[in-house]
């Protein structure tokens, strides 16, 4: 972390005092400050507690070993905002994650206006540094919580297992929540008629249809290739991609790292802006986080290092929260949807990464919005049976099978359906296996085609050629 100015000193100590309603001593408080002013001289540190004085932003009470400083007065966590009409007025509360001490100060410090901080560029060695397997941003302690709390009884099965359990809701959930932390507007309900039924809702920009369709392609990607995709360039390059369409002014800069500088609206952070020092380190990121042996250190290690290297030209922290996904599906863990995650708090923390390569406030953010899912989904599933072994087996065959129905426009007959059986599945399960396509083409739906790889457009085809008269 670079040195603060003495104005950003000043205030950092505040918030630490303010962390102590009981009073802190010079020595604590020195204590406090060592991770964030490393190398700060008592006297320094006295001069800068005089002067808070002096402005009467602190107090002190007690006197000489005794003697301990005080905030001069109480704040609250929650932003309040005050709106005022000529005939009432109401008190709204803008509400934030429970933070650490640790998150609070980083809060503290991004929130203040751009003139009082300190611009600052992409520092190379917060990657470089970072040794997988060695450093950890998730402490044991709290890896071994997060995997008692996320883990499914599909821990044991094939990758993908358990997101395709929850398949249709987490695909509402993740693509609505993480296009509401860039600001879009469509609800949970608005999202759920456009996934399932194709219906955009009315009033509502295009772009903002777009991101959530986009968000749906991606997350579709990502599940049913469960066991294929990982931390490799192909992956991020293609995540990219699906997330990104249509919503560029260069389309080309779809699925390609960027070959321009970017600012960053709201921060004093300036990220890199030579092309081949920024590949390499988007290589140098992706090794690293495939060698991470913890998948919640994984998931969260994207979450830190992609947003703030910014490898594409924009659409960087969508990618960041659908990466952080990847080892979770892999290991048949409980996704993280980021369903009522405060936009404030996850740009706080995304910020202090940025500014500051502190990791409190977002790993606060990571660490609360996982639990909230794993609250969301494992109750969800409590009422889901138990996978059939058949279709865990079978379930790229059954996908050919009835893209093969829907695509060539047949009729769900019992010789069509055998004579795929024959072609894709030993001779001991075809029946069952006849009997599972069966019943999924029978099932088949506008909510469902996306379990099959089908697009909306063929289903509806092969629906009309059905009315029309088999073949």
């Amino acid at each position: 972390m670079s040195r603060l100015v003495p104005a950003e000193e000043l205030e950092l100590i505040e918030r630490v005092i303010a962390e102590h309603p009981e009073g802190i001593g010079i020595s604590a408080l020195a204590k406090a400050l060592a991770d964030y002013l490393p190398g700060l001289q008592r006297r320094t540190l006295q001069r800068r507690l005089k002067r808070l004085q002096e402005e009467g932003r602190i107090i002190t009470e007690g006197e000489s070993i005794a003697l301990v400083y005080k905030r001069a007065s109480l704040t609250i966590n929650l932003k309040a905002k005050i709106k005022a009409t000529t005939e009432t007025s109401d008190f709204e509360v803008e509400w934030y994650i429970p933070v650490s001490k640790e998150g609070s100060i980083i809060r503290d410090l991004v929130r203040r206006p751009l003139t009082e901080r300190k611009p600052v560029g992409y520092q190379r060695s917060f990657l470089e540094e970072y040794e997988p397997g060695v450093t950890f941003y998730l402490s044991k302690s709290l890896r071994e919580q997060l995997y008692e709390i996320g883990r499914t009884p599909a821990v044991e099965h094939p990758a993908g297992t358990y997101a395709r359990e929850i398949l249709n809701r987490l695909l509402i959930d993740l693509s609505w929540a993480s296009s509401r932390l860039e600001g879009n507007t469509y609800n949970r309900l608005d999202t759920q008629n456009l996934i399932e039924f194709g219906q955009a809702a009315e009033g509502k920009d295009i772009l903002e249809t777009q991101m959530i369709l986009n968000h749906k392609a991606a997350i579709e990607m990502l599940i049913e290739a469960a066991d294929q995709v990982g931390f490799n360039s192909f992956t991020f390059l293609n995540l990219h991609a699906l997330l990104a369409e249509n919503l560029l002014a260069d389309e080309k800069a779809c699925g390609r790292l960027r070959h321009r500088p970017v600012d960053i609206s709201g921060s004093v952070f300036h990220p890199l802006a030579l092309p081949q020092v920024l590949e390499e380190c988007f290589h140098l990121l992706l090794a690293k986080a495939a060698a991470i042996p913890d998948p919640f250190e994984q998931s969260f290690f994207v979450m830190v290092q992609l947003p703030y290297l910014q490898p594409f030209e924009d659409v960087n922290k969508r990618v960041s929260r659908l990466g952080a996904n990847i080892p979770l599906i892999r290991h048949n863990l409980c996704p993280l949807s980021f369903v009522d995650v405060p936009e404030q708090a996850y740009v706080d923390g995304t910020l202090g990464v940025y500014e500051y390569n502190q990791i409190d406030l977002l790993r606060d953010v990571f660490t609360w919005a996982y639990e909230r899912s794993c609250q969301r989904y494992l109750a969800i599933t409590q009422n889901v049976a138990e996978p059939d072994p058949l279709r865990i087996r079978y379930r790229e065959a059954l996908t050919r099978a009835v893209q093969a129905i829907v695509q060539g426009r047949k009729s769900v007959s019992e010789r069509n359906i055998t004579q795929l059986a024959d072609e894709l599945v030993p001779e001991i399960d075809r029946e069952a296996f006849g009997k599972m396509v069966m019943e999924a083409l029978q099932n088949l739906h506008e909510g469902s085609v996306a379990r099959y790889r089908l697009k909306l457009s063929e289903f509806q085809a092969w629906k009309k050629s059905q009315e029309m008269g088999e073949k």
